[in-house]
């Protein structure tokens, strides 16, 4: 967990290797030196300190002027909630289909003008198509993953391969890394190639939290999924802080010494509207994601399946091109790796990078979208 990553920090070796708490005993050594009046204003000053920075980076971020202004790709087909964007509806070149995963919204892919994968992927020659699942009505919250994959990814698949006559290829992100593999092994032999980007597969990899507090986390969150037939955008919202209680309080605190007006400080303002616009999941989605993946790893074990078949990646056969940034918090790298270690035929990149910079960092371009472009031009 964070806390105990920050602890480790504080750790020391000794000659031998064993891990000593010296730098903290020397801490809390001179904190007992100190007269306890002077020690109780210390603190407080300083609490006083870090609260007032956090509050000025939230307030500073509530009164941005930045406003999102997104490609305006054409709507090209409908079902329910979920859409198909086109992002070159002219183009003749070989369809690149773009499914997000289901937690966050797809624009993530078209952040805006100047960063977005799906915009800049056309500019490459490709006609790329993006898969908006948008919030589930009532008819997308009794779905499964059966239903997004084999029901909703298999009909845009024939809207996509009706218009262009060509084999597209796919790209999953994250969580729709897995649809992806899954829209794959439904129809392999109707696609050009898949990309994984970031995709987990061994949910207990590197796992920062024990599989027993998974599936009381699962179990916690249950009723509510029961009571609201899916689980609310807090609920989601609260998995991703559990990640890294402190990572609110670093980030506001920084953006508060940054100049409004820098690039990076819009950049930090897009990406944070993007994360606070969170969609709620469908409840038997949500049983699945934290039950049979995170909670019992059953994509790793083999005991995953979709529409009655077992994915099973180590019998895919599809060009497919796994892309893991080694500086992924969200996602661990070995859990990706496990996916990408079990495809026989896989191109593997590593950038250095996060999960969320491999997309829209200032080296995303470089280090992800260009060899997506060189190994989809490569293909056949």
């Amino acid at each position: 967990m964070p806390l105990l990553k920050q602890r480790s920090r504080l750790h020391s070796k000794t000659a031998a290797g064993a891990v000593t708490l010296r730098p903290l005993q020397d801490l809390a050594d001179q904190m007992k030196a100190l007269p306890l009046p002077l020690l109780d204003a210390a603190l407080k000053r300083e609490i006083a300190k870090r609260a007032a920075a956090l509050t000025a980076g939230i307030e500073a971020y509530r009164q941005h002027p930045y406003r999102r202004a997104g490609s305006n790709p054409k709507l090209v087909w409908q079902e329910g909630t979920t859409r198909l964007l086109d992002f070159a509806p002219e183009s003749k070149g070989r369809p690149f289909l773009l499914i997000p995963s289901l937690i966050n919204r797809a624009y993530i892919l078209d952040l805006d003008q100047n960063t977005s994968l799906c915009s800049w992927l056309a500019g490459q020659g490709f006609h790329p198509y993006l898969v908006d699942w948008d919030s589930p009505a009532e008819e997308e919250r009794g779905f499964s993953m059966t239903d997004y994959v084999a029901g909703r990814l298999c009909q845009i698949l024939d809207h996509v391969e009706g218009v262009s006559q060509q084999r597209p290829l796919v790209l999953g992100y994250c969580l729709g890394g897995l649809l992806a593999l899954g829209l794959a092994q439904l129809e392999c032999s109707r696609l050009a190639g898949l990309v994984l980007l970031a995709t987990p597969w061994d949910f207990h990899a590197e796992a920062a939290v024990a599989p027993s507090q998974l599936r009381l986390a699962a179990l916690m969150a249950a009723p509510l999924i029961d009571s609201q037939g899916y689980l609310p955008v807090d609920g989601v919202q609260t998995l991703f802080y559990a990640l890294d209680p402190w990572l609110a309080i670093r980030k506001f605190t920084a953006f508060a010494a940054r100049d409004p007006d820098a690039p990076a400080a819009k950049a930090f303002v897009a990406l944070e509207d993007w994360l606070n616009d969170g969609v709620p999941l469908a409840g038997p989605v949500a049983r699945e994601l934290l039950f049979g993946w995170y909670a019992e790893n059953r994509p790793q074990r083999g005991l995953w399946r979709l529409a009655g078949r077992r994915v099973e990646p180590g019998k895919l056969e599809l060009p497919t091109l796994a892309i893991i940034p080694h500086e992924d918090r969200i996602v661990p790298p070995s859990s990706a790796l496990a996916l990408a270690e079990a495809l026989p035929n896989v191109t593997l990149e590593r950038p250095a990078a996060g999960h969320i910079g491999m997309i829209v960092g200032r080296n995303a371009i470089s280090s992800v979208w260009q060899p997506i472009a060189r190994w989809g031009a490569s293909l056949p």
